[in-house]
């Protein structure tokens, strides 16, 4: 199994408002920048956008190390992502957007590692610069 790290940020002017998303996908010394936005999101939304649209563009089962900021992403993949499934997600939001996680990381072996924000972890800046971008995009 190859094995890819997958950076990842989102972000959301008015939270909800515009957002954008960024993942940055690397495979020893090849990089692939995925991003994107949509009008009305929140940024927990946004970030884990990047995350399952960094898992699509995978093409086979991957082992993956996923870094993001968002403590929200990395402890629900990480810690409650079981729980929630086994209650059917009751009382969890953004439902839609983690049952397509599931779909889009079942073939892969994942493990996320969080980050602090800020503080000049290099891929943690270039995703957060680029999913400003791409929420600013959506602002007009």
């Amino acid at each position: 199994m190859k094995k890819v790290y997958l950076f990842s940020d989102g972000s959301s002017l008015g939270n909800p408002g515009p957002g954008g998303y960024c993942a940055i996908l690397r495979y020893k010394d090849k990089e692939k920048v995925i991003r994107g936005g949509q009008k009305h999101v929140t940024n927990n939304q946004m970030e884990l956008k990047a995350v399952i649209e960094g898992l699509k563009a995978l093409k086979e089962p991957c082992e993956v190390e996923i870094y993001s900021d968002s403590n929200y992403v990395v402890k629900a993949i990480n810690e409650w992502l079981n729980g929630w499934v086994k209650k059917d997600f009751k009382n969890v939001k953004n439902v839609d957007l983690w049952k397509e996680y599931l779909k889009v990381s079942k073939n892969h072996k994942i493990k996320a590692i969080w980050v602090r924000g800020h503080s000049g972890h290099r891929e943690n800046e270039i995703c957060d610069k680029i999913a400003k971008e791409e929420a600013m995009r959506f602002k007009e």
